[in-house]
């Protein structure tokens, strides 16, 4: 009975043991988590973690302004890139329109030299278009009866240094006429070889592509005529003055059964590039 007693006094003083250690654990712990230092580690734990959120929220606002920002530089450097472009467009058109002045100029005070050169009366007019009905062939000048231009006048002008034979004039309205081609299939021109001096016809065949014929040479004149003789006018007829340049042999045709030959003549004048021209009051003097 007594040895009963002893085992549970000592099983109570290590059980008061136990629970004496266990406050002490829980005092000790209390302590520690109610300590300044604690609470300074917590906010430094909260701070970091804001800190880096902030950090986070700064860098992607920034992100987002300097996208914008480069947005807006892009669109400012493209519209000042087509206002450079049309800066330049417009210079480059101002450049050429005084380059085409300045030819135009030496065009005209060439053309003035020829007119004073000229011999005969004349009448200057420029090209304004064709003839709606035959676009091909005839165009129109600026000049007209009130200007003394008359039917069957005739046309020159000057190409490269040289007078050159245009045409006629085939209608006349009071203020522009209508002019028909050397290369018109209704042309015929009274001509002459200028070196050998044999006379002939010189017909268009319908398109400037093709060259003038002349026709009705003497056959006799086959060791005459060499590539590049001039052909001119011949002043027969009562139409064209004598001396006129009308072009250049480029070929002669030789056919042992035909009564006469005829030769191939590339004209004085391109009339691609035709815009000038004289109308020519002819007198007797002008005529052989």
């Amino acid at each position: 009975m007594k040895r009963g007693r002893e085992k549970k006094q000592q099983a109570r003083s290590i059980l008061e043991l136990y629970v004496f250690i266990c406050l002490i654990l829980c005092s000790l712990m209390i302590l520690f988590f109610s300590s300044r230092n604690f609470l300074i580690d917590l906010k430094g734990i909260g701070l970091s973690m804001f800190s880096g959120l902030r950090s986070g929220i700064n860098e992607a606002s920034s992100a987002v302004s300097r996208t914008i920002m480069s947005i807006q530089e892009l669109a400012t450097l493209r519209r000042e890139f087509l206002e450079l472009t049309d800066r330049i467009a417009r210079y480059e058109l101002l450049e050429r329109s005084a380059a085409e002045i300045r030819q135009e100029n030496n065009r005209l005070r060439e053309l003035l030299g020829f007119s004073e050169d000229l011999r005969y009366q004349h009448i200057p007019a420029r090209l304004i278009g064709r003839d709606p009905i035959n676009l091909f062939s005839a165009f129109v000048i600026n000049r007209g009866s009130n200007a003394g231009v008359e039917i069957n006048m005739p046309v020159i002008a000057y190409h490269n240094g040289v007078q050159g034979l245009v045409g006629r004039v085939i209608r006349t309205g009071a203020f522009e006429s209508l002019v028909m081609p050397l290369y018109d299939s209704g042309s015929f021109v009274s001509s002459r070889l200028a070196e050998s001096r044999y006379d002939g016809i010189v017909e268009g065949q319908g398109i400037t592509e093709i060259p003038l014929l002349m026709r009705f040479i003497s056959k006799r004149a086959r060791d005459e005529i060499s590539i590049g003789d001039m052909v001119i006018s011949s002043g027969t007829g009562g139409i064209f003055p004598a001396g006129v340049n009308i072009g250049r042999v480029i070929r002669i045709n030789y056919q042992e059964e035909e009564l006469s030959m005829e030769v191939e003549v590339e004209t004085s004048i391109d009339f691609s590039r035709l815009e000038y021209m004289f109308v020519i009051k002819t007198t007797d003097e002008n005529y052989d």
